[in-house]
C-alpha cells in the first residue's frame, strides 16, 4: 500500500507538470495532447488505486479488467451496440431532432403558437425518463421502436428550445436590411435567420445524442428482447459480473464521445464563417 501511495503521488505530480507544460503552448497538436494525457493519467491512477489498495472488483474493477472483459465479449457488445444504437438511438435521434427543428420554425411563424406551446414544451421536457420509458414500452412494445420513441421524446424539446432561441438572435438592423431589399419572410428565414441559428442547432445536436443514448439504455431496463446495452447492464449487474457492466459503460462512453467529436467536426466545417471559428483560425500559429 505504501508503494502504491508513492506511485500514485509521483504519477499525479508528473502528470500535472506535463499538463501545465502542454497548456502553456499553442497549436493544434498540444490542444489534442493535453486531453489525451489527462485521460491516460486518469486511467493509470484508477489502475494503481484498484490494484495497489486492493479495491474489490464488485465495488470498482480495474481498467485492465474492464479491457479484458471488453475484448472477451466483443460479439456480445457488438450485438448490444446494433440493438441499442443502430436500431433505437439513431432513428429516435433523427426523428426527435427533425421534429423539434420543424416545430421551432412553425412556432417562429406564429406568435400565438409560440406563446402557447413554449411553456408547455418546458413542462413536458421536464418529464423524467423513468416515467416516459414504461409508457412507451406499453405503447410501442418491447422491441426497439419503444426505445426509439423515448430517444425521440428526449431530443425533441432541447432541439425545439435551442432553435427558437437561435432564430431570435438576429438583430433589428439585419432584419431591416433584408426588408429594405424587399425580402419576404421565407427569404429572410432561409438566408439570414436559419444560418444565424445554426450554432444553437449544433449545440442541441451534440447534446441530444447523449440524451438519446441515455434514454434508450434506461428504456431497456423496462422491457426489451434479450439483447441491448441496457438489458446487458441490468442482467450482468444482478449476476455481479461488474467487468461486463463496465465494458458496456465504456462502449456507451466511446460511442457518445465519437459522435460528439464527429458532430463537432461537422460544425467546424459548416460554421467556418462564424466569428468564433474565425477567431480560432486567426489564433493558430
Amino acid at each position: 500500500m505504501i508503494i502504491a501511495t508513492i506511485v500514485l503521488a509521483v504519477s499525479v505530480a508528473a502528470g500535472c507538470a506535463g499538463l501545465i507544460a502542454l497548456a502553456a503552448r499553442d497549436g493544434r497538436a498540444y490542444a489534442i495532447a493535453a486531453p489525451l494525457l489527462f485521460g491516460a493519467l486518469l486511467l493509470w491512477c484508477w489502475e494503481v488505486v484498484c490494484l495497489g489498495f486492493g479495491v474489490p472488483r464488485v465495488l470498482l474493477p480495474a481498467p485492465s479488467g474492464i479491457a479484458q472483459a471488453f475484448v472477451a465479449n466483443l460479439p456480445t457488445l457488438w450485438a448490444d451496440f446494433v440493438q441499442t444504437v443502430i436500431r433505437a438511438v439513431v432513428p429516435g435521434y433523427l426523428i426527435g431532432c427533425g421534429a423539434g427543428y420543424l416545430t421551432a420554425i412553425a412556432l417562429d411563424r406564429s406568435a400565438f403558437l409560440r406563446r402557447g406551446f413554449l411553456p408547455l414544451a418546458g413542462l413536458l421536457g421536464a418529464m423524467p425518463i423513468v416515467g416516459i420509458a414504461p409508457i412507451m414500452v406499453m405503447w410501442f412494445g418491447f422491441d426497439w421502436p419503444s426505445k426509439a420513441a423515448v430517444a425521440a421524446v428526449m431530443t425533441f424539446f432541447p432541439m425545439l428550445i435551442n432553435t427558437v432561441a437561435g432564430l431570435s438572435t438576429t438583430g433589428a438592423l439585419e432584419r431591416d436590411l433584408m426588408r429594405s431589399y424587399g425580402a419576404s419572410y421565407w427569404q429572410t428565414l432561409l438566408k439570414l435567420r436559419l444560418p444565424a441559428a445554426l450554432p444553437y442547432v449544433f449545440i442541441a445536436l451534440k447534446l441530444n445524442f447523449t440524451l438519446a443514448l441515455i434514454g434508450a439504455i434506461v428504456a431497456e431496463f423496462f422491457g426489451t428482447p434479450i439483447v441491448g446495452m441496457g438489458f446487458r447492464i441490468s442482467t450482468e449487474a444482478a449476476r455481479l459480473d461488474l467487468d461486463v457492466v463496465w465494458a458496456e459503460i465504456a462502449l456507451a462512453a466511446l460511442t457518445g464521445s465519437a459522435c460528439f467529436a464527429a458532430l463537432a467536426l461537422l460544425e467546424r466545417a459548416v460554421l467556418f464563417w462564424h466569428p468564433s471559428f474565425q477567431k480560432f483560425a486567426l489564433s493558430k500559429p
